[in-house]
């Protein structure tokens, strides 16, 4: 039984306003899965009870995020906003240059077609979706570095999303670190589970690139919640305050993408942060071109306002123990349960493992998203595949076969009660047992990029 190290926990917040939630029947839930051709990614939102498909944008602002929206300068240029937002960032995180965007990934297409060139190496700890395309659609090819325990939904290593450096060193030496425009490292790795990266691990990252000269750009989107398990995990670091550890994990890397829909608790936005004068005016000047203006970049001043609010708010010790420790709550009643997770628990959801769930479908019928799909039919609650359809084609159009096959219960933060992960935990435990009665899906519409977004299955 998997130990937690919350002795208990509570909300470090009181709740101001409800939005009221739609009941559905199983009969409504099934014609609603059907339409939307068994994709929880196609389901319309008021057919939705508990959403958990992701927590980007579906945090809970303040009220102080909130007050701060009316304060919003939307002046096409120089808004106040976007200053109070780059002094926040430079303060909070320490990077000493920003460039706003509409959210994460305009920052990865605009940091991809500066630094990437065609044949450049990518190294990273564990690929995602939208990051990788970038980097392939700008000539490049990632190669996964990730330790090998990330892999294993079982083990317990306690920093799955560690960089092996054995693996990057083979790189640099197979293709020589000239091709290795930077080495791409998430916190908080999201498709091994919200798995963190330890401090001692980018302490040896960095000094391996100082020595080739390879820059590392760091994905922050969860890097709070990765500052919290090193708090929690990692020897030393138990009585620095969270805002502490943060600052630490950036000022080890060169630059930053941030999707701010995740950590930084807003509905909107992004931005890309970099040290490198000639990086920023590159970039800059490239934002105008597919955002906005190098100080609004696709995003009103009111999201700024509430971004830069947002961001001091997620690195508050109280909001960072709160927010994990419901995940932890929900993990825990889910290996009560006997359901497979994967192990340690991860910091933004419980990634389950469709294989062992579902062990009779093979994975080229989809487990992950037939797992999705049946819970979504039981409760109501809305989940998403991590598996084999996230994962897309090779070059050569044969599909990748991850060795991990999840479906990701996402938390938003400050949105739902300790009752609505019972109801959670309880509705996957009614899947499970009635597993061997489910059937596997097969896909009749695949759309070019990121195929799991919009792709339709039929049941076989």
């Amino acid at each position: 039984m998997h130990k937690s190290p919350y002795h208990s926990w509570a909300e470090p917040y009181k709740i101001k306003m409800v939005e009221l939630l739609k009941m559905t029947s199983p009969q409504q839930r099934k014609k609603a899965l059907k339409e939307a051709g068994y994709n929880t990614f196609l389901l319309r939102s008021e057919d939705v009870y508990i959403d958990l498909l992701t927590d980007s944008g579906t945090s809970a602002m303040s009220d102080r995020q909130w007050a701060g929206m009316m304060l919003g300068d939307e002046a096409y240029a120089g808004s106040r906003n976007f200053y109070h937002l780059e002094e926040v960032v430079k303060d909070v995180y320490g990077y000493k240059y920003l460039v706003p965007t509409h959210q994460g990934r305009g920052a990865e297409n605009i940091i991809s077609k500066i630094l990437i060139k065609k044949g450049d190496i990518i190294p990273g700890n564990m690929y995602f979706t939208t990051t990788r395309l970038h980097q392939e659609l700008a000539g490049g090819k990632f190669e996964d570095i990730i330790i090998d325990e990330a892999h294993d939904p079982e083990n317990e290593f306690p920093f799955k999303g560690n960089v092996d450096l054995d693996k990057l060193d083979k790189l640099v030496k197979k293709y020589g670190a000239s091709k290795i425009p930077y080495i791409s490292i998430a916190t908080s790795v999201n498709m091994a589970g919200g798995q963190p990266i330890s401090i001692a691990n980018l302490k040896a990252l960095r000094a391996y690139t100082k020595k080739h000269g390879i820059r590392i750009i760091h994905d922050m989107t969860r890097v709070a919640e990765n500052a919290h398990f090193i708090q929690q995990r990692e020897a030393g670091y138990s009585k620095m305050p969270i805002r502490s550890i943060v600052k630490l994990i950036c000022s080890l890397t060169d630059g930053a993408t941030m999707s701010a829909k995740k950590d930084a608790l807003v509905n909107i936005g992004g931005f890309l942060a970099i040290n490198e004068w000639d990086v920023f005016e590159e970039a800059r000047n490239m934002v105008v071109v597919y955002e906005g203006l190098h100080t609004y970049g696709g995003l009103a001043g009111r999201d700024m306002e509430a971004m830069a609010i947002g961001i001091l708010e997620s690195v508050n010790d109280d909001h960072i123990h709160a927010r994990v420790g419901q995940v932890v709550y929900l993990g825990e009643k889910m290996i009560s349960f006997g359901i497979p997770i994967v192990k340690p628990i991860g910091g933004h959801g419980i990634f389950v493992d469709a294989k062992k769930f579902l062990p009779h479908i093979p994975q080229d019928q989809f487990p992950a998203q037939t797992l999705a799909a049946a819970v979504y039919l039981d409760s109501g609650v809305r989940t998403m595949e991590r598996g084999v359809v996230s994962a897309g084609r090779k070059a050569n159009g044969e599909n990748y076969f991850p060795k991990l096959e999840l479906v990701r219960f996402t938390i938003p933060r400050r949105v739902y009660t300790q009752a609505h992960m019972d109801v959670i935990a309880e509705s996957t435990a009614r899947v499970f047992n009635k597993r061997q009665k489910i059937k596997g899906l097969k896909m009749v519409y695949e759309p070019k990029y990121l195929r799991f977004f919009q792709a339709r299955f039929e049941e076989i």
